[in-house]
């Protein structure tokens, strides 16, 4: 082979090493897993490496060696940090230790020809170790690291199978070694997307439990609720018995009062049915995306809230500038989540402030339904204004800091719209905006 086209082939290979160290590295900083760091690290080296063994270059031997070694700890960390199951498994009987040896054997066999082959220890440890994790995790079925498993092996046995590595040296075609570094990208791209889909959907599981639980965050307070607003119709349907038992002693019950009492009493209990429902809508974990009407989920989240607020003298104040059954696309009870969160957090801030008022504007424009939540609590100091979205950020003590993300999270990927946060002369402004129903 020419110089020129070795030259070339060494160029390819520096590239795909580059390329994968980047696309490593930027998963690692949004994703912060150490499998993406470890293996970036292991790509750093393995350069190195191959800069120096491609002669291209006066490196000493000794960098060549060095960096093997540190491309191998790499390699180990990698695989321990990508391995899934557990790494020794469970024996109970003769049977089970004999096929577990006889596993463990032919790994160790694949993994030497793997390195007879390929000549390079960092790919045939991790190789090594993600078989294991397949071999004595069968039942699991780890799809990223049974790609990566069986496209190594597959290989390994055709070429096995074809002698291969005699024929292509014979030929005097480019260094093996060059191959392989091309193989890995090829590979890892491969499991790592299908483990990034994987650690995708657990996120999504993740956040949906988060979502749940953080309805029932403050369970103690909407038992109160409940309680506050069946109280009120209790006592008024007592009141409304009471009388007509008075009537009904003094013979003085006629048609006209009982119908209207009756009426009276009718319209407390449907008042106690709306609120159940109300509740029962807001707790649900229904996911079923559907058309709703900003009012309902509005006057649901007052209605939770209402206890709160009469406790804490608030004046709630809902105003519409748009006809009040506009209606948008998704989850009705995760909107009056949102509300729900934003007005509590109001709530928390005006318990101390003289004349404590709430806002919610609704108004729309050809395309958004704008939902805006104001309050004269003061605002948010201005260093915590960019950081009131991010996840576990409270300046409360009891705080957990996944209300407002929770807020954010839901608007933008449930709703597929945008929250903004801004402080005005008297306080804070929330403003949702989300795409209005044809």
């Amino acid at each position: 082979m020419s110089e020129i086209n070795l030259i070339l082939f060494y160029g390819i290979t520096f590239g795909i090493l580059i390329m994968t160290i980047i696309y490593t590295f930027i998963r690692y900083v949004y994703s912060k897993e150490i499998f993406y760091i470890s293996y970036c690290f292991m790509q750093v080296f393995s350069l190195v490496y191959i800069v120096s063994y491609s002669k291209l270059f006066n490196i000493a031997v000794l960098v060549q060696e060095l960096s093997l070694v540190f491309a191998s700890l790499s390699a180990m960390i990698f695989a321990i940090n990508f391995y899934e199951g557990k790494f020794l498994p469970k024996i109970t009987n003769y049977k089970e230790l004999i096929i577990n040896t006889l596993l463990l054997n032919v790994v160790i066999l694949t993994a030497v020809y793997h390195y007879l082959l390929f000549e390079y220890i960092p790919y045939t440890i991790i190789y090594a170790i993600l078989f294991i994790s397949i071999i004595f995790n069968l039942k699991d079925g780890f799809k990223p690291t049974l790609i990566y498993v069986i496209g190594w092996s597959v290989l390994c046995i055709v070429l096995f199978v074809f002698d291969f590595k005699d024929f292509y040296i014979q030929s005097g075609y480019f260094d093996i070694v060059l191959v392989v570094f091309t193989l890995e990208a090829i590979l890892f791209t491969t499991s790592i997307a299908a483990k990034y889909n994987e650690l995708k959907n657990e996120n999504k599981s993740f956040e949906k439990m988060i979502l749940q639980q953080s309805k029932f965050v403050k369970s103690g307070e909407m038992i109160a609720n409940i309680t506050h607003q069946f109280r009120q119709p209790l006592n008024n349907i007592s009141y409304i018995l009471m009388n007509l038992k008075k009537r009904f002693n003094t013979q003085k019950l006629d048609e006209e009062y009982f119908d209207k009492k009756v009426l009276q009493a009718n319209e407390q209990l449907q008042f106690l049915s709306k609120t159940i429902d109300d509740f029962k809508d807001f707790y649900t974990q229904d996911k079923e995306k559907k058309l709703f009407s900003v009012k309902d989920a509005v006057q649901n989240a007052t209605t939770i809230l209402s206890a709160d607020l009469k406790t804490n003298n608030i004046t709630l104040e809902s105003k519409f500038e748009v006809y009040e059954e506009i209606k948008i696309f998704g989850v009705k009870s995760e909107l009056s989540q949102v509300l729900i969160a934003i007005i509590s957090n109001s709530i928390d801030i005006l318990k101390n402030i003289e004349n404590p008022k709430i806002k919610i504007n609704i108004s729309a424009n050809q395309a958004e339904v704008i939902i805006s939540l104001e309050d004269n609590g003061g605002g948010i100091k201005s260093k915590n204004l960019k950081k009131i979205f991010e996840p576990y950020f409270t300046t409360k003590e009891e705080g957990t800091g996944i209300g407002l993300y929770l807020c954010k999270m839901i608007i933008e990927e449930s709703f597929a719209g945008k929250i903004f946060v801004e402080n005005k002369k008297e306080g804070v402004l929330f403003s949702l905006f989300i795409e209005k129903a044809l």
